[in-house]
């Protein structure tokens, strides 16, 4: 199936290009920050967050009176991203060194006598830099006293795996810190979302933090070779064994992940799963016994295929193929790498272009940590693909309402990444129609502006995280496949929602951020056509600089009409003629339009931006793609099992909801001359039908006293 995101980048080269002091972009923005006391820095995968903390801890050390700087890593491979630098070669006043005695990264247990031990004499000398695992930390911390953290700065890698929740160890190390030491603290994630709901920080503690946020679209946007990602599902039935081989493309680099085998996608034997694969690209060569890799001639062509195993149980095994993973050079080192749990995090193979994944991933920093293993930028590759292998719900299963479930959370995630990984527009407040938008802003009438300091910064660091908290919600997933009312949606289902993640707003400010959310997720996820960007790419065209080799601009007619169908494939033929025509007519000539306008499709039809209005943009559900994803993508027969299944866990009809709905079912009496029927095959009518019901209990309740 085709992908369901689509993000296409402008190979700028910004974000690799480096300073006079050795900086690349992401970097420069968080030493900025290097004065604050808690700095917490969200930035991709491969944007440089281990040597941006070099660069801030150096100063720290240098120059603001720190004395000593521990690292911690969720596991021991990610501890070699920092390892000595020689940062002053690339014009840094300093060197990020240390004695190799204080890297803790190393095997055995993380937890051992001799770690702690380590760790408390590097506390008590005169050495300034550490380097440990999570689990090194917190057995480390339980034999020492906060005050012995004053004029330390903690740096903690892979934040994402600190909670909020009591039972964290981590979180409650690091609150207590804070509360009873003078500690400088920089928290580092190339995702912020967590899987469980629990937020990473409380509220108040969170606060405190200075946030430097370097985004997806800024990363790729400014990468040298990278042009676009997509993001795309494949169903199937049955096992997925017997599906892989229709997505898995060998002469892609990739790094497929085997489903967990506690899922419901799992065969229970791994390992059988790693051979049938095998089997079903090719037949087996050898396995070097060096390195590890694993040697698979493909059957159609009799290609050597190198594949790396990492759901080996061995440990020697797998230490090799590590090892060789980390050591590889060229593009031809390795074909295929299939893992389990590991390729996730603290990996780096640059030249993946297609991260093929089976099963639900319930942990959005997982989905993150996965995608990010392919869009690394290289020169062997213009696109990056991660593709979601899901298995289609059976009536006839058990559990048709996990499996339902799971497809929604699947899908409605791969519309949270569409969110993360496009550009970002501000938004604002159109006073008048004089009132003109600047290069990259959007100007709506009815838009509250954010009237305070918490709301802009929700806005500007949590706007990602709050839409996963959205996303995540189970009367949010029910709602999304065009269940309820768009309306409800907005003005009812996600007000609460942001009311429960920020207790302490106020109802202003819960109305000031609910717009920016819905606004925001709406642009985001739907088509939008700059006409003066769609002229340009037209002028690039080939078939067009053909035409217009003579030194004429005189084209065939039906020339810029095929190469609008080309660019934009699902537009209607009456919109293709309608955007062919604004191209064409540069001086407003056609029915007035200018080439500068940009048009945004809602609900079936193009509106001019300029002419958005906050009423409008509630009348749109903002995540009606993923009723359409499913409409497509799956036969009848199934889309009918989704259905029944989200119509059995019906959501309770809320005051809030038939204040919003009895307009609606007047309106639809006035025109049909009869009640929404429950019995209705529109999903939205059966709604009306039901908070009609509702509608009329609570009227016969105040009847009756």
């Amino acid at each position: 199936m085709p992908d369901i995101v689509h993000v296409s980048y402008g190979q700028t080269g910004e974000s690799a290009k480096i300073n006079e002091m050795g900086m690349r972009e992401m970097q420069q923005k968080a030493y900025q920050a290097r004065d604050a006391q808690y700095l917490l820095l969200k930035a991709p995968p491969a944007s440089g967050k281990s040597r941006a903390l070099m660069f801030v801890a150096l100063d720290k050390l240098v120059n603001q009176g720190i004395r000593k700087v521990i690292v911690a890593v969720p596991e021991r491979s990610i501890g070699g991203s920092f390892s000595v630098t020689k940062l002053s070669e690339y014009g840094f006043y300093a060197d990020w060194t240390y004695n190799e005695q204080y890297n803790l990264c190393t095997p055995g247990l993380d937890g051992s006598k001799t770690k702690v031990e380590a760790f408390r004499n590097f506390m008590a000398n005169e050495e300034k830099i550490l380097i440990c695992t999570h689990a090194t930390l917190r057995f480390a911390y339980e034999e020492l006293d906060d005050t012995m953290f004053d004029g330390t700065l903690l740096a903690i890698d892979e934040f994402h795996h600190v909670s909020a929740d009591g039972d964290s160890r981590l979180g409650e190390l690091l609150r207590s810190i804070m509360t009873k030491s003078n500690a400088h603290i920089i928290a580092m994630t190339g995702s912020y979302f967590r899987g469980d709901s629990v937020p990473v920080l409380k509220p108040e503690d969170e606060a405190k933090f200075t946030k430097v946020t370097y985004n997806y679209y800024e990363q790729l946007n400014g990468y040298t070779y990278l042009k676009s990602l997509g993001i795309g599902y494949h169903f199937y039935q049955g096992k997925y064994t017997s599906a892989i081989m229709e997505i898995l493309d060998t002469n892609k680099k990739t790094i497929l992940h085997i489903p967990n085998v506690n899922s419901g996608e799992s065969t229970k034997d791994k390992h059988r799963e790693v051979d049938t694969i095998l089997d079903a690209i090719g037949e087996y060569v050898g396995t070097d016994a060096t390195t590890g890799v694993i040697t698979i001639k493909r059957h159609e062509d009799g290609r050597m295929i190198k594949v790396a195993d990492l759901v080996n149980d061995q440990a020697r095994d797998r230490d090799k193929i590590q090892n060789y993973l980390r050591e590889i050079k060229g593009v031809d080192d390795m074909d295929l790498i299939i893992a389990l749990g590991m390729a996730k995090e603290g990996f780096d193979w640059p030249y993946c272009e297609h991260a093929l994944t089976v099963g639900y991933r319930g942990s959005l920093t997982e989905i993150i940590q996965i995608i990010g293993r392919c869009t690394r930028d290289s020169d062997n590759k213009t696109h990056a693909q991660f593709t979601n292998l899901i298995a289609q719900p059976d009536a006839a299963d058990d559990a048709v309402k996990l499996s339902v479930n799971n497809m929604l959370k699947a899908i409605t995630a791969s519309l949270l990444m569409e969110q993360v990984m496009a550009p970002n527009f501000k938004f604002k407040s159109k006073l008048s129609d004089d009132d003109t938008a600047e290069k990259g802003e959007i100007k709506v009438r009815g838009f509250k502006t954010p009237s305070s300091k918490r709301v802009r910064d929700i806005i500007d660091s949590d706007l990602n995280d709050l839409k996963a908290t959205i996303l995540q919600d189970d009367t949010m997933l029910k709602a999304i496949p065009g269940q309820i009312d768009p309306e409800v949606i907005n003005r009812v289902l996600i007000p609460k929602i942001i009311q429960t993640k920020y207790p302490n707003l106020t109802e202003d400010e819960v109305e000031e951020v609910r717009q920016y959310v819905v606004l925001d997720s709406v642009i985001k996820n739907n088509l939008m056509i700059d006409v003066d960007a769609l002229k340009q790419a037209i002028r690039k065209d080939d078939q067009y600089v053909q035409a217009t080799g003579n030194g004429t601009d005189t084209v065939p007619t039906d020339l810029i009409p095929k190469i609008v169908r080309t660019l934009y494939p699902d537009l209607s033929d009456s919109d293709v003629q309608k955007f062919s025509g604004m191209v064409a007519h540069d001086d407003g000539g056609n029915e007035g339009y200018k080439a500068d306008q940009r048009f945004i499709r809602m609900a079936g039809q193009f509106v001019n931006i300029d002419d958005l209005h906050i009423d409008l943009i509630d009348t749109i559900n903002p995540f009606q793609k993923a009723y359409e994803i499913l409409s497509k993508s799956v036969t009848t027969k199934v889309l009918k099992v989704i259905q029944d299944a989200i119509e059995s866990t019906r959501i309770q009809v809320s005051e809030d909801e038939a204040v919003i709905m009895w307009p609606k079912i007047k309106s639809f009496y006035a025109t049909f001359q009869r009640e929404p029927s429950l019995q209705s095959a529109d999903a939205i009518e059966r709604r009306m039908a039901e908070v009609l019901l509702y509608i009329k209990d609570q009227k016969r309740k105040q009847q009756n006293g």
